[in-house]
């Protein structure tokens, strides 16, 4: 398991254009996943011990965002056959088991991660109305233990967005499990 960090990308930077499927093969467009006020994108997958503790508040600040009219997407770009634990078929197992009620799409071919420079599990962008970056930053300051969060970082910059408030500059990497690429390009 290589830690790594998400890189920084220029806020305003639009959010690249998306088709994918869902584990159930169903078709996603980008422009059709947009809440009225923007959208949340969350690089993850299953079996990174990061994104494992994460996605229960992930889930709890989907559904926030979307009563404030942001929706969200999760990608899962490790769709690798050394990682059999993030396949389509464990990711409808996650779906269930955590009750996800957003798209948690397939990046069979790493390529829309890839437009979006994503770099580990999980990798988090927030976009607004006009599909430009907002944020690009971590879940909060404390991936091990939600008790023990002091500073909410991405609900902050989501309820800012929402409210038509400016959204913090100073906005920390991600970390997580590096995306399994397939071909080590990357």
């Amino acid at each position: 398991m290589a830690l790594l960090e998400s890189i920084s990308i220029p806020l305003g930077t639009k959010m690249p254009a998306f088709l994918l499927k869902d584990p159930d093969g169903k078709e996603h467009d980008s422009n059709q996943l947009y809440g009225e006020k923007g959208l949340l994108i969350i690089f993850t997958c299953n079996h990174c011990p990061y994104a494992q503790a994460v996605w229960p508040r992930v889930v709890k600040i989907a559904n926030k965002a979307k009563s404030l009219g942001i929706n969200a997407v999760a990608i899962n770009a490790n769709i690798h056959p050394d990682y059999p634990e993030d396949s389509p078929e464990k990711m409808k197992e996650e779906i269930k088991e955590l009750n996800i009620n957003f798209p948690y799409l397939v990046d069979e071919t790493q390529e829309i991660a890839k437009a979006f420079k994503a770099q580990c599990t999980p990798d988090i962008y927030l976009f607004n109305k006009n599909y430009e970056l907002v944020y690009h930053g971590r879940i909060d300051d404390n991936w091990k233990d939600e008790t023990k969060v002091t500073n909410h970082e991405l609900l902050a910059a989501i309820n800012a967005l929402a409210n038509g408030l400016p959204i913090s500059q100073e906005q920390h990497p991600s970390i997580g499990c590096s995306i399994k690429w397939r071909d080590n390009s990357v």
